[in-house]
């Protein structure tokens, strides 16, 4: 392959990938509100017990699937009856399932806003260390002494 030809590989390679990603920022007029992010425990402790509270009616609606199978009987010689015993006990784990994972988001909603307040915390805790430690020093040079 001559350079020539290569060099206008190149140049037509470049020309259909004139759109760049830029991760930092986002475009002009996008409106994407630049203001602060705020977030508070309240707010994460909130979103977490709701989530938690899916999982009482999840546990009705699992108890209502059971009590739909009551009277069903063996499923010999019924092949409805085999199919749908079936069908629940792959509802009854995809139930359980969702229970679990609610339970577990909770708890990673609540700990989420546990720990950015630990963070905000230990960082105010840490200047405060830093104000304590230094705020009797005497300053270097400049000033006269009795003069």
């Amino acid at each position: 392959m001559a350079w020539e030809e290569w060099e206008q590989l190149k140049a037509e390679a470049a020309e259909q990938h004139t759109a760049r990603m830029q991760l930092n920022q986002a475009e002009p007029d996008s409106g994407v509100n630049t203001g602060d992010l705020v977030s508070n425990k309240r707010a994460w402790a909130k979103a977490g017990h709701d989530v938690g509270s899916l999982r009482e009616g999840i546990g009705k609606a699992l108890d209502q699937l059971s009590d739909g199978q009551t009277g069903l009987g063996a499923d010999t010689g019924c092949r409805t009856a085999g199919a749908q015993k079936e069908v629940h006990a792959s509802w009854e784990r995809y139930v359980k399932a969702v229970s679990r994972r609610c339970g577990t988001l909770a708890g990673l909603l609540e700990k989420a806003g546990n720990e950015q307040l630990k963070t905000d915390d230990s960082v105010r805790a840490a200047i405060g260390n830093l104000r304590i430690a230094y705020d009797d020093t005497p300053a270097v040079g400049g000033q006269g002494k009795g003069r």
